[in-house]
């Protein structure tokens, strides 16, 4: 498909983070564009302030006429909108042009330097660091985020289209329709067993997504994974890593080791080894590309992180208020390993929504690990998102499983008396479900509290 003939670009589920960043890529570039989603978000709301048309009812009289030219309107859709939509299935009939997301982002880096990041867990963060340090070191780029931006408070940041920065999204082998110049993959633990089956099945993909570079391509990936490429790490022997690491006043400090040499004294301000892993790869692949390595070490001074991703909400001597989107037991783990870190000595609560009834099932046992690891824990009812119930698979039996004598199960109704009730200093709200929505409200009954 050619998309310099389309005017036109109409979104099913245009609230998704994928998807909205799509669509502020085309308002940007002059297109026509409009969309559905079920539910009105923060995310919606920023697209109309951009002079998007949003609307919540799947009706065909909710299309504008502007989009019946079916030569030059594109129609795009995720993975999650359900069979029996009456948009789509109007769509298909009249024989649109009908694309997902992620064959979108394929065309739209095709002409592009691509540098692509894969991996179960990290991909956001990495990409948004990646996006921001080469923004500002003056690369013409446009970067596509499966999160909102601290920096820019967009999931897209866009000053040119010589270089694309991507997720590869392993979800649906989204990853794929991509060709990347230059990719790296941060981890290949087992997850969307509902897509993938098992976990060899989900290697398989990353190994078809490695066959995706482009001829002269470079793979970077974690060291430890079974994989050949540029190896990068943490305090290890890989060929990009941060040694010597250090905490001063809550922020990282550490030295760079690149294959030619060392660069001293570097900060980094998000918490967490992981989050340090992440500003590791992209460093390299930033140096990699070509950018002088001092000065995207200036840039990531000035790196604020990605909404949800280990967010502070309150942060006083007597309450520290933290949100992170994390729904897998590495990502749980990784997030405890943060916290720990930089509250060596306080209670953490952990308030923890499962995503999905089958990662809940699949990963029971290592859910129920991770979450024990916290003074206290509130579990909520599984989020459902795309997915029916499965008989058997509920929050009472996943919290049946933990071994911690403080925990129990509330109902959101509930939760904030239950958050109060305790006495941890540290609380975390945890979970990629609409957990994120009562953070609003527990910051305001402990900012009150305290």
């Amino acid at each position: 498909m050619n998309l310099e003939r389309i005017h036109n670009v109409y979104f099913i589920g245009i609230g998704g983070i994928g998807m909205s960043a799509l669509a502020r890529y085309f308002k940007s570039s002059g297109k026509n564009v409009a969309g559905y989603d079920k539910t009105e978000t923060e995310i919606t709301k920023s697209l109309v302030d951009l002079g998007i048309k949003v609307h919540y009812e799947d009706s065909i009289s909710n299309v504008d006429s502007s989009f019946y030219n079916l030569s030059t309107t594109l129609v795009v859709y995720t993975p999650a909108v359900p069979k029996d939509h009456r948009q789509m299935a109007y769509f298909k009939h009249n024989r649109y042009d009908i694309l997902k997301r992620s064959e979108v982002l394929g065309l739209i880096t095709k002409n592009s330097f691509c540098l692509a990041v894969a991996g179960t867990h990290g991909k956001t963060t990495t990409t948004s660091i990646l996006g921001h340090i080469m923004y500002e070191c003056d690369v013409k780029l446009t970067a596509f985020l499966g999160g909102i931006s601290e920096n820019y408070n967009s999931n897209l940041i866009e000053n040119g289209s010589e270089v694309s920065v991507v997720e590869a999204d392993e979800f649906d082998r989204s990853f794929l329709t991509l060709s990347p110049d230059i990719a790296c993959i941060t981890s290949m633990d087992a997850d969307h067993l509902d897509i993938y089956g098992d976990a060899s099945e989900l290697i398989k993909s990353f190994e078809a997504f490695v066959g995706k570079l482009k001829p002269e391509g470079k793979l970077f990936i974690k060291n430890g994974l079974p994989l050949k490429g540029i190896t990068y790490g943490v305090e290890d022997n890989a060929d990009y890593s941060a040694q010597n690491v250090t905490i001063e006043n809550g922020v990282y400090v550490f030295d760079f080791k690149t294959p030619e040499t060392v660069f001293k004294n570097v900060k980094f301000m998000l918490p967490g080894r992981h989050n340090l892993s992440n500003a590791v790869i992209a460093l390299a692949m930033a140096t990699e590309y070509g950018v002088p390595t001092e000065h995207l070490i200036e840039a990531l001074n000035t790196y604020k992180g990605v909404k949800r991703r280990f967010t502070y909400q309150i942060q006083t001597d007597d309450c520290v208020f933290i949100d992170d989107y994390a729904h897998h037991p590495a990502e749980i783990n990784a997030v405890h390993q943060a916290v720990r870190e930089m509250f060596p000595n306080d209670k953490v609560l952990a308030v923890f929504q499962p995503h999905l009834f089958s990662r809940t099932r699949d990963f029971g046992t290592e859910f129920a690990e991770s979450l024990a690891q916290f003074d206290e824990l509130l579990l909520l009812d599984i989020y459902p998102a795309r997915e029916l119930p499965i008989l058997g698979i509920t929050s009472q039996w996943l919290l049946d499983m933990v071994k911690n004598n403080r925990k129990q199960l509330v109902l959101k109704e509930d939760l904030i008396v239950k958050i109060k009730e305790s006495k941890a200093r540290v609380v975390l709200t945890i979970g990629a479900g609409d957990i994120g929505a009562e953070v609003s409200k527990i910051k305001r009954a402990l900012s009150r509290e305290n």
